[in-house]
């Protein structure tokens, strides 16, 4: 893997705009940045699909292993949580999608530092855009990258089992970040033959007869997708009807259980049970004393909120944000790639659970958040 400068496209923003990414430029500065793109060789595509199916793999006997040993609790759900997951889990309803973080520097096995089950975005710049670029810049090369392809093969397979019209719900976030990935998906459902409608989380109501969700013209919502995260969801003022919904038939993708998934609390209990795993690092709830080199995360955190680096027992790197008074777990430094001072996070997408492809995300820090750039990537050999 190397990272390679090259010259942006003539009228780049406008390019990227066309295929959803209107968010392509923050504080004045680059989020999509095609001054530069990463070079894989395809032994190294290879290794990364394997290892992103084989931490699937891990996340499903991890994921069985946390509801037979009813392990909720270190995981800060309540009992009406772990019983509709214990439900969903057992029901399987739709899962679509899920993004796994990955360090990786083209030597060492690729390390997992967490993964982004519920809902993960930079989305629309995996799938499309940084396409369209292979297409615009380097047509005689490949990429990583069936996205599109996987997505409407999997609304096609279901079809038959989600009520119409499908809602796709998200918040109104000041970027169009949230618009655009539900825009996009909605469009890879349509596509698939399922009949859609969009709607804002704020916007949706609840019938207290049927235990059913309503849209702002009274329709029963039966079957919902949703860009807002679980733990939030249950904390709302209607979580109890959330649970009545789900009790009463209503399918939400993704579902319910993604949230062992994207709880940090996932990695100490993925250590725990594949201890030395290759593509895992040491991760654990309380920090043992000769874990000195680590990350403190909050179980619940986001784009990159509350880490704190340290390295040899010294603060290296760290970040504010709101999840400062969550319970954290402690998990190994990765060995991150640096290329004169930029720091790449491979975004492995997994769709109905199976490898995808992958978008890589690059900041001028160890720590990947919400302004590090979108740089596309292509195979070369």
């Amino acid at each position: 893997m190397k990272r390679v400068s090259c010259t942006p496209r003539d009228e780049w923003q406008s390019r990227v705009e066309r295929v959803g990414v209107v968010y392509h430029t923050v504080d004045g500065r680059p989020y999509w940045d095609e001054s530069a793109y990463y070079s894989l060789t395809m032994p190294e595509v290879l290794a990364l699909e394997a290892a992103t199916n084989e931490l699937q793999r891990l996340c499903l006997e991890a994921g069985q292993h946390i509801i037979d040993r009813n392990r909720f609790k270190e995981f800060g759900l309540s009992e009406a949580t772990a019983r509709a997951i214990r439900k969903a889990w057992d029901d399987e309803p739709p899962a679509i999608y899920g993004r796994f973080d990955l360090a990786y520097d083209g030597v060492n096995p690729a390390k997992l530092l967490e993964y982004n089950a519920d809902t993960p975005t930079a989305l629309v710049e995996a799938a499309v855009a940084q396409w369209y670029w292979l297409q615009d810049t380097a047509p005689h090369c490949d990429q990583w990258n069936s996205i599109h392809e996987r997505l409407v093969a999997k609304w096609k397979e279901l079809k038959a089992y989600v009520a119409e019209p499908l809602y796709f719900a998200h918040t109104n976030t000041a970027d169009g970040e949230d618009l655009m990935t539900v825009t996009y998906l909605r469009d890879t459902a349509s596509e698939g033959g399922i009949g859609t409608k969009g709607i804002e989380i704020e916007q949706i109501g609840f019938d207290f007869d049927s235990t059913l969700f309503r849209d702002v013209e009274g329709a029963d919502m039966r079957s919902i997708f949703k860009l807002y995260p679980w733990e939030w969801l249950v904390d709302e003022e209607f979580g109890e009807q959330l649970f009545a919904s789900l009790d009463g038939g209503v399918q939400w993708i993704e579902p319910i259980w993604k949230m062992l998934w994207s709880n940090k609390a996932l990695l100490p209990v993925l250590w725990e049970l594949f201890p030395n795993h290759p593509n895992l690092l040491p991760a654990y709830f309380d920090r043992p004393s000769t874990l000195t080199s680590y990350a403190r995360k909050p179980m619940f955190s986001r784009e990159g909120a509350n880490i704190t680096l340290v390295r040899d027992g010294q603060q290296i790197a760290a970040t504010d944000g709101h999840y400062a008074d969550e319970p954290c777990i402690y998990q190994a430094l990765a060995p991150l790639a640096e290329f004169e001072g930029r720091f790449p996070v491979l975004g492995s997408w997994v769709i109905d659970g199976e490898s995808a492809g992958m978008g890589i995300r690059e900041s001028d820090g160890p720590i990947t958040g919400n302004l590090s750039r979108f740089i596309p990537h292509r195979i070369d050999s």
